[in-house]
């Protein structure tokens, strides 16, 4: 395991979500003052996570259909997305946001 390098928390303001450019690609979201970092491919299409719209209760919808994700721990909450989002373990300290990624990825 290894802890990757996203930004500052100042750099991803509440209710913002950024794309990590990583093999998977990951999203790293801002909700309500907590991170959670999910793998950004939606498992229904080929779309974005990090484009998805972040709604209440750390979800975000997907923005191509519809399909929504809990961020904390990425199942998949309505169709037509039945499988779950891969999570990863996101690290605050001294104010960076770290994700901590498995080195066999």
């Amino acid at each position: 395991m290894s802890q990757l390098f996203v930004c500052t928390v100042e750099e991803l303001p509440d209710g913002e979500a950024r794309k990590v450019e990583y093999t998977p690609d990951i999203a790293l979201f801002h909700y309500d003052g907590e991170f959670f970092a999910v793998d950004d491919r939606c498992s229904h299409g080929n779309a974005s996570i990090s484009e998805g719209y972040l709604e209440d209760n750390a979800t975000v919808e997907c923005p191509l259909h519809t399909a929504s994700f809990c961020l904390r721990t990425g199942k998949a909450l309505c169709l037509p997305a039945t499988d779950p989002l891969k999570t990863y373990p996101v690290v605050v300290k001294d104010g960076n946001i770290y994700i901590t990624v498995s080195e066999e990825q």
